[in-house]
């Protein structure tokens, strides 16, 4: 029989213990060698949790389970938790692997096909998906402990601030202190908000200084503005971002847990500033374009998108380098393009070599086949 190899650790404090890549994988092997398995592929996932099925090589081994042509037999995991922590997924994946004729595997829970080896099945995964929402919540608990004790949990350390490291009650901790290199930068920013700077122009002037991010990186709208609704700068702790709350947690918000570098008042009116400056939200099924190479044109210099835009009142249009339009001109050295040029000339290409007369012809004789097929299996 065939069969594909699956390895999976959630993070790096996991792979020290016995559940580690090379550990697993060394399991497996023996295990496919003394049942006679071929090994086909093996798939492995590094600090990937098993708490979605958004992961990229069990993706890449659930497509590749789906092909015509059936390329595998089995899937070996050293326990099931590998497989999925969550009932749901579980039970989605292994289903769409039987109908394919592919049998999930656990090489250290022997688990077969009768009614009381799938009764077993269920059992574990039940006990898997909890040990895993049991341990994140208790982990949780943890780390908001931790903040509320004036300690940084962990996460992204916000521009203008650093951590230093404590000791508490023999246990090293880390705490945010002012980064005195970028708490200017901070600071500036808010204050050409207040002076009625949009985000882009105040990227534009940061970078125009050749101000950089704390990574080296120019400023762009999005980072100037993730800086300026950052709570964190008047010295309160949010935790968890907004993004990452889950259904019926509240986010948790402790005053003076550290230096604040915006005082109160000028972060509640930079926010009016922001909020009188949004545009409506519009959803993306509304939102047209008059620009035809709209997401399809790229810069051949750096590689950005190239954004539609017009000049003199609208009277010409051109697609111009996202890196000149929305950090600054030094960013990138490409020009505007015209927007009718381009057009016709990439119009004029499909004419040439898509919209032939044979192509028009071969897709009107496959719709029509389809449309036949459609007929036919309705009138049954």
């Amino acid at each position: 029989m065939r069969a594909v190899l699956y390895a999976r650790v959630s993070s790096e404090k996991q792979a020290e213990k016995d559940l580690s890549i090379s550990a697993q994988l060394k399991a497996l092997r023996n295990y496919a060698a003394s049942h006679g398995y071929d090994i086909v592929r093996e798939f492995i996932d590094e600090a990937e949790s098993a708490r979605t099925a958004d992961r990229p090589a069990f993706q890449e081994m659930i497509a590749l389970a789906k092909s015509k042509t059936k390329l595998f037999d089995a899937v070996l995991v050293w326990k099931l938790s590998r497989f999925a922590r969550n009932r749901e997924d579980s039970v989605i994946y292994k289903s769409i692997l039987r109908k394919h004729g592919i049998q999930v595997t656990s090489i250290n829970e022997q688990v077969d096909d009768s009614p009381a080896g799938l009764l077993l099945e269920g059992v574990i995964e039940v006990i898997d998906e909890f040990y895993s929402a049991n341990l994140s919540q208790e982990a949780r608990k943890g780390l908001r402990e931790a903040a509320s004790r004036g300690f940084f949990p962990g996460g992204t350390v916000p521009t203008g601030y650093k951590l230093r490291v404590t000791d508490d009650d023999r246990t090293k901790r880390k705490a945010l202190v002012v980064d005195d290199d970028f708490a200017p930068v901070v600071k500036r920013m808010f204050n050409l908000c207040l002076a009625g700077n949009g985000a882009k122009e105040i990227a534009r002037a940061l970078n125009d200084e050749c101000v950089k991010t704390r990574s080296g990186h120019f400023w762009t709208k999005a980072t100037v503005l993730y800086a300026l609704k950052n709570q964190m700068y008047t010295g309160d702790f949010v935790w968890p971002h907004q993004r990452r709350l889950r259904r019926g947690e509240k986010q948790v918000v402790i005053k003076n847990h550290h230096p604040e570098i915006i005082d109160r008042q000028t972060y509640a009116a930079a926010q009016k500033l922001i909020s009188a400056r949004a545009f409506p939200s519009v959803h993306p099924r509304r939102v047209s374009s008059n620009y035809v190479l709209s997401g399809l044109l790229y810069c051949d210099k750096c590689g950005k998108a190239m954004l539609g835009g017009a000049a003199k009142s609208g009277r010409y249009r051109y697609y111009g380098c996202y890196s000149r339009i929305r950090i600054s001109d030094s960013a990138c050295s490409c020009r505007p393009i015209n927007c009718v040029n381009i057009e016709k000339a990439v119009v004029d290409k499909l004419k040439e070599h898509v919209l032939t007369e044979e192509n028009l012809i071969e897709l009107l004789r496959l719709t029509n086949a389809e449309i036949t097929k459609l007929h036919s299996s309705n009138d049954r």
